[in-house]
């Protein structure tokens, strides 16, 4: 059921890290269930920062990060990470276990559920990322694209409300980048991605949040975007 509470929201929130590098700076926004947002902005402009804090990897220096209703600066940070699935950048980060199939595992096994549901599951996000018939592949055995596609299983085996893709088709070659395309439209998650490559966001969302030096510049429907921003 689609409720009208955000899935996500940012409510001044700024963020420093050590050494005094502020790259977030009083940050504020919303993002609904079944939404499709991108952040666009320059290499250092704040991006996967964002990405951070919204995956609770990462705790506001100042302000109040919330996801389904759970204030990241909270405990119950396994809470809200089963809500949030975070593709990284570079796959080889996300997969490290002997097997595809472990690896989509990973996950579910640690969250106790039983062997007939991490099965289900795993089967469920490898079909659905068209990556079944790799399950019991070695992963560094897999081309950059399958890998890709691979990272986006060990998130859906979660079963996460939001998803957060950062840079997602950064070293993709052509088919690489139309298969994550085709998965990711095919999705009905909400999502946040993290790109400066505006070609690819107006494929995938509806709405831009446009970066430069950690303060929004822009935040509206993405057919009304100018990027790069005019300081």
């Amino acid at each position: 059921m689609i409720t009208d509470e955000p899935l996500l929201s940012f409510d001044n929130v700024a963020y420093q890290y050590p050494g005094g590098i502020k790259a977030l700076k009083n940050i504020s926004f919303f993002l609904k269930e079944k939404e499709r947002v991108v952040i666009l902005g320059r290499n250092g402009s704040g991006k996967s920062t964002m990405l951070l804090l919204s995956a609770a990897l990462l705790k506001p220096t100042e302000g109040n990060v919330n996801v389904a209703g759970v204030d990241t600066a909270s405990k119950d940070i396994i809470e809200i990470r089963r809500k949030v699935g975070m593709v990284f950048q570079n796959a080889d980060d996300q997969l490290f276990m002997p097997s595809v199939f472990d690896d989509v595992a990973f996950g579910p096994r640690n969250m106790g559920l039983s062997h007939n549901e991490v099965s289900s599951r795993v089967e469920s996000a490898l079909k659905t990322t068209g990556t079944y018939d790799l399950m019991k592949r070695r992963p560094y055995e897999l081309s950059g694209g399958q890998k890709k596609l691979v990272s986006i299983a060990t998130v859906l085996s979660m079963e996460p409300k939001l998803l957060l893709l950062d840079e997602p088709t950064a070293g993709l070659d052509y088919e690489g980048e139309r298969n994550f395309i085709e998965v990711i439209q095919a999705l009905p998650h909400a999502f946040l991605l993290s790109t400066h490559d505006l070609t690819l966001a107006r494929k995938l969302c509806n709405r831009a949040i446009v970066l430069d030096d950690g303060v929004v510049k822009f935040d509206g429907p993405i057919e009304n975007v100018h990027y790069p921003p005019t300081i």
